[in-house]
């Protein structure tokens, strides 16, 4: 039987990239559809009586933490050993990422971490606090799909993968 951990690195990285387009495009359903509303503490609270915000709001939420651990648990790991580097640490994974032009900002990251991690953990403590926390998180929302974008285009030109073999933008 063939598992993905028994496939080249480079057939695994770009099954994680497949499944990072789809991770994306969805995130960016619902990036869209739920910032057509302005967000602010007011919005968070009248949650309560809407309950198709608040599952637009889970998802979103949702999407964007598995987007980000996809990413940076799965897809940036195997990207590196299609390019036959070394791995390391999260942090040094993200900083070979950065220097390679992939990951445009460490910091950003870490900070869209520890965002994520408030959006899940402390869910609607403080209505102002957590509507600022969401529109912080549309912003990063869109590093993560663009630093998906960029692994994909570096896959066409640094590993000369056609673009029939890779996802969609």
């Amino acid at each position: 039987m063939i598992t993905s951990k028994s496939l080249p690195p480079i057939d695994r990285f770009l099954s994680t990239l497949a499944i990072v387009a789809k991770e994306a495009m969805h995130l960016e359903w619902s990036r869209a559809r739920l910032f057509e509303q302005n967000i602010d503490a007011k919005w968070v609270d009248s949650l309560t009586a809407q309950p198709e915000l608040a599952e637009r709001l889970e998802a979103f939420v949702s999407r964007y933490g598995r987007l980000q651990d996809t990413l940076a648990d799965k897809l940036l790991p195997r990207w590196l050993l299609a390019l036959a580097e070394q791995l390391g640490s999260q942090i040094e994974v993200l900083n070979r990422a950065e220097r390679l032009g992939v990951v445009e900002d460490v910091a950003s990251w870490l900070e869209a971490r520890q965002l994520r991690n408030r959006l899940i953990h402390e869910y609607m403590t403080d209505s102002a606090a957590f509507a600022e926390d969401l529109n912080l998180a549309e912003t990063y929302s869109r590093m993560l799909i663009e630093t998906y974008l960029r692994l994909r285009e570096d896959a066409a030109t640094r590993l000369k993968i056609a673009a029939s073999q890779l996802p969609g933008e």
